[in-house]
């Protein structure tokens, strides 16, 4: 998969990618073994860049036959804002993307505050680690740098703790991640390698599952996001999805090129058009050739809103199924609270805290 960065992996990226190339073989020999955990803050809707770098992810791995529990982090929305907005839509919202997305009944859909168990885990997992261990976490240092002096919630500084709690709960073995997740899957293993040495073999390691995820840059060249208002969202109509694309950030020069380095929004408008068409960038700019920053707007154009109309079409006849959703969700709270309950009560039998 073309990307738009290139830098050279680590020692240990590489170690993650050639696991992760084995896993996948694991995988396709027996996706019963394994058991995800992933998901989202329900702050905003999914976009383009969920959709390539997660979402159809998510589907493959449950196509294949893997596991998949699917958190909406209700409770990671307040650890860097004061207010949680219009909370309950937010997470109806998410579900329609899920759902739309090929997220199916086999998945359990859950969310944070719904599973007391998960969050109890937290108070023995926090003991496992230092202060100045969660203030490493790359996270936590880019939240310090920016508040601007502003204080950093103790939720925040405990974000990487809760987030092992997550994985740790459900017994995920595997994570899907990105390279510049590899550091939270680090804390998640240390803290359950911590606790087995400590009171006795009871949590599993997940290992990282490393995604080819692209880098879609938003319309105004600088990366795709909720809160930067420049994404193209799962939910919007093909006009807004046009209007959109017309105004996305490109250069002066009319020959249409693929070049990640030097001409970052062209070229981002290029693998997006690619990723839909399901060809490379490489291949589809001497396509478009000299028809300019309109020419290629028009095959982006035509390309994402017929890669995403049957997604579309699924969210609509969704859209008014209230009771079905949160049904959904609720069967989903049942089956996380089951499996949370088994792995609070293991970790607190070997603490000797079984009264």
């Amino acid at each position: 998969m073309s990307t738009l960065t290139a830098s050279a992996p680590t020692a240990s990226v590489r170690g993650a990618q050639q696991r992760s190339a084995d896993l996948e073989r694991e995988i396709a020999a027996d996706p019963g073994l394994f058991r995800i955990l992933t998901g989202d803050r329900p702050t905003g809707p999914l976009h383009l860049g969920h959709h390539f770098g997660t979402l159809a992810n998510r589907v493959r791995l449950q196509a294949a036959g893997v596991e998949v529990f699917v958190i909406i982090a209700d409770y990671q929305v307040i650890t860097d804002r004061d207010v949680a907005g219009d909370l309950r839509g937010n997470v109806r919202e998410l579900l329609l993307d899920y759902l739309a997305a090929g997220i199916d009944t086999w998945a359990t859909i859950f969310t944070h505050s719904a599973v007391p168990a998960l969050n109890h885990l937290m108070l023995p997992f926090l003991s496992l680690m230092s202060v100045a261990e969660l203030q490493r976490n790359p996270t936590v240092k880019a939240e310090t740098a920016a508040t601007g002096g502003r204080g950093m919630s103790g939720l925040m500084l405990t974000y990487p703790v809760h987030q092992a709690a997550d994985i740790l709960f459900c017994g995920a073995n595997l994570m899907p991640v990105g390279q510049d997740q590899l550091p939270h899957l680090e804390t998640t293993r240390l803290i359950a390698r911590r606790f087995n040495e400590r009171y006795g073999a009871v949590l599993s390691e997940p290992e990282a599952l490393l995604s080819a995820a692209p880098l879609l840059l938003g319309t105004d060249g600088a990366k795709m996001s909720k809160s930067a208002g420049n994404a193209i969202s799962l939910r919007a109509s093909e006009d807004e999805t046009a209007r959109l694309i017309r105004s996305a950030k490109t250069d002066a020069e009319r020959h249409i090129t693929y070049d990640p380095v030097h001409r970052p929004e062209v070229s981002s408008l290029l693998l997006t058009a690619a990723l839909c068409l399901g060809v490379t960038p490489e291949s589809l700019a001497p396509e478009i050739g000299d028809a300019g920053s309109a020419g290629l707007k028009r095959v982006v154009t035509e390309a994402v809103n017929e890669h995403l109309r049957p997604l579309r079409a699924r969210r609509a006849e969704l859209a008014d199924a209230d009771d079905y959703l949160w049904d959904r969700l609720r069967r989903g709270n049942e089956r996380a609270n089951q499996v949370a309950d088994r792995t609070l009560q293991a970790v607190r039998e070997a603490m000797g805290m079984n009264y």
